[in-house]
């Protein structure tokens, strides 16, 4: 079984409990989707079901090997697609099988995969919230990354020394969120908290311990 669907962000918002405490949330485009190839530890090397979003804007140039590759499923060209990794053994998922929103229930835990928001060119202290130095006249070390290594040995910079460059337009993982609420109609799903990436952008959300 398929413990995982591709979506969108649709933006934030926020909603009172029943307790009457205000919580932010984030709601989704949850699917659907549908299994565009079945990979399996025989012929891949490992389990894995491709999925691809419906419903999204239409692929206007499509190469002919995509094409090709999702005529055994029958389904169009999508514009999303990635892999959900399955556990061994699951033989029940086929390619054409629809993916929707009923696969998460309210209160459940889910881990969320995006690309985060890109911020260009920044310093250490945006970028890793360094304190900088005296603002007084006369410091000449306001927003520096100060010493970045030793002269003598190891006389150059240690590969992953934080310092300035570009910053976001990663990928980003928001684990275990609470679902608030979904919507099988309209296939939404309304998360605790905020996830990455700007509004539109494309998600995986799987369920929390797949």
């Amino acid at each position: 079984m398929v413990n995982g669907i591709l979506g969108k962000k649709l933006g934030m918002t926020e909603i009172f409990t029943e307790e009457g405490v205000m919580t932010p949330i984030t709601v989704l485009q949850a699917g659907p989707c549908v299994v565009l190839q079945r990979k399996t530890k025989a012929t891949d090397g490992y389990e894995a079901a491709q999925l691809g979003l419906l419903g999204d804007r239409r692929v206007r140039r499509a190469s002919k090997a995509q094409i090709g590759h999702l005529k055994k499923s029958g389904v169009a060209p999508v514009r999303y697609e990635r892999e959900i990794q399955l556990a061994d053994g699951d033989g029940d998922t086929k390619a054409g099988d629809a993916v929707n929103v009923s696969l998460f229930q309210p209160k459940d835990k889910v881990h969320i995969i995006g690309i985060s928001k890109g911020r260009g060119f920044a310093g250490v202290i945006k970028r890793h919230h360094f304190h900088g130095g005296a603002a007084s006249h006369g410091s000449m070390f306001h927003r520096a990354p100060g010493s970045i290594g030793s002269s003598a040995y190891p006389s150059r910079v240690i590969k992953g020394t934080r310092a300035p460059g570009h910053m976001g337009n990663s990928r980003v993982t928001v684990r275990n969120l609470q679902v608030m609420k979904v919507d099988t109609e309209e296939n939404l799903l309304w998360v605790k908290g905020s996830v990455p990436g700007p509004n539109g952008g494309y998600l995986i959300i799987k369920k929390a311990g797949s």
